[in-house]
């Protein structure tokens, strides 16, 4: 790889890195081949992104993309996406199915975490989930209301009888 390469696959993952509110590091020695493209598609579809570079590379671009405090040492693949709960929910998933895939650290709302905290976002509810929950809080009230009607109408059917 020539110098203009490495300059801009540094610009690129800079820029991926800046947009993205997650960046996961992983270790991933010893997946084979058919894992790593199981966990792309994965990520690929919670509109994520997966990359091996070397420490050095990742290392300017995260700097760049003022993403500090990661210390990446060993075998390495970085993982980002902006919505972190689902990223978190993935990687978390496929560590636990894939033994020697192991989440290292990562990079969330501007600080640097660790593999607990990250195992932690991925407990969360999703977006998906919150909105549901959001739903069913809202129409709780009218639900009560048309229920409290029904037996209201149906005491008075009764009472009548």
């Amino acid at each position: 790889m020539t110098r203009v390469e490495k300059s801009e696959l540094i610009d690129n993952l800079a820029n991926s890195f800046k947009e993205s509110s997650a960046v996961v590091v992983c270790d991933y020695k010893g997946l084979t081949v058919q894992d790593l493209e199981a966990l792309r598609k994965l990520i690929r579809e919670v509109g994520g992104q997966v990359q091996v570079v070397k420490n050095t590379l990742a290392n300017l671009a995260l700097t760049n993309a003022e993403k500090t405090g990661l210390e990446l040492t060993g075998t390495n693949i970085f993982i980002w996406s902006d919505d972190q709960i689902s990223l978190a929910k993935v990687v978390v998933k496929f560590a636990k199915d894939k033994e020697p895939f192991v989440v290292k650290q990562g990079h969330f709302e501007g600080e640097a975490v660790d593999a607990a905290h990250v195992e932690a976002i991925s407990k969360m509810p999703s977006r998906e989930e919150l909105l549901g929950m959001l739903l069913s809080v809202w129409t709780a009230p009218a639900r009560n209301f048309v229920t409290g009607l029904d037996n209201l109408a149906k005491k008075k059917e009764s009472e009548a009888a």
